[in-house]
């Protein structure tokens, strides 16, 4: 269901998700405080709500109707208002339950390594810093990696990677700007096995623009890289840009289109108050959010904690 590896404090949490937090949690408060009964205008405005924090009109809806199906249930009354809010994070929080969540680290030790992540998404999401920061924090965990430079469309994108390769301490396999990236894949597969590293990191280009040629590309460094590893890619990872909102949506339903996404990594979340998107993107798609972004530091990735996200929505508990 959750993950609880994080040791961190509720405080520290809090304090990175502080926009999410105060722009949910303090209409929600204000709109608890202001109405003394239960009546249809009190659920449109929580609809409203929910809305704003760009969880998305399908997601908010299901929590909608199941919110109003178990008032009807339990018969609930004007004077029983309080009962509402605990209601309602507990329906957010079954949007979680049935999400499989496995721990990235625990299948790197399962599998057989190297271990191939294949990181996608578009232009401008974060997605080279996120690979450094990836680099780093499993570094931390005791795994050797290697980064393959495979967006050969950007020369920033290469020598942004050789930058963060040097400041982690991880070898970059990369080549020629416009060089064919399933090759330098290949090469990165070949050097991992050579070097017996654990992880190996992809970075791929995200012209999405041309989604077709994208489509034939990543499907192409997919098949090659199978050549030296037949289970290759073993993840296949989606940066996200939690400041875009609905935007956020629209990308993950391209990708996962042509490519199978098997977990999220959604960043620059401690800047913008559309946290909401997380909650959206987890029910309406099923792909879990293994990391967060929270700020521009190297060791300001985070795994994402299901409970303590939800848990910052709706703190400190509120008292009618």
């Amino acid at each position: 269901m959750f993950f609880l590896k994080n040791k961190e404090t509720k405080e520290t949490f809090d304090r990175e998700l502080k926009k999410t937090r105060e722009s949910f949690f303090s209409r929600i408060k204000s709109l608890f405080f202001r109405k003394s009964k239960l009546d249809t205008d009190f659920i449109d405005h929580i609809e409203e709500i929910l809305l704003s924090s760009d969880i998305g009109t399908e997601t908010t809806i299901k929590i909608i109707n199941n919110l109003e199906k178990k008032i009807q249930k339990e018969k609930y009354r004007g004077g029983e208002i309080q009962k509402l809010y605990k209601l309602l994070k507990e329906e957010i929080e079954f949007l979680f339950k049935n999400i499989k969540n496995e721990c990235l680290e625990q299948k790197i030790k399962e599998e057989r390594k190297p271990y191939v992540i294949m990181m996608v998404g578009v232009n401008g999401v974060g997605k080279t810093t996120t690979i450094g920061k990836l680099a780093f924090f499993l570094k931390k965990k005791g795994f050797n990696l290697i980064i393959g430079a495979a967006d050969t469309f950007r020369e920033a994108a290469i020598n942004q990677l050789e930058i963060w390769s040097n400041t982690v301490n991880v070898p970059l396999i990369k080549q020629h700007m416009y060089a064919d990236p399933a090759s330098v894949a290949y090469d990165t597969l070949q050097s991992a096995q050579s070097r017996k590293v654990d992880v190996v990191l992809i970075d791929t280009a995200g012209r999405l623009q041309n989604r077709i040629g994208l489509m034939e590309e990543l499907a192409k460094i997919s098949r090659v890289m199978k050549k030296v590893i037949s289970k290759a890619p073993h993840e296949i990872m989606l940066v996200l840009d939690a400041s875009t909102g609905q935007n956020a949506f629209e990308q993950v339903k391209k990708f996962i289109s042509f490519v199978k996404v098997s977990s999220i990594i959604l960043t620059k979340l401690e800047g913008t108050a559309k946290g909401g998107v997380v909650i959206g993107i987890m029910d309406q798609f099923q792909v879990p959010i293994q990391y967060i972004g929270v700020g521009e530091k190297i060791q300001d990735l985070k795994e994402f904690n299901g409970k303590k996200f939800i848990d910052s929505f709706f703190l400190p508990q509120i008292q009618i």
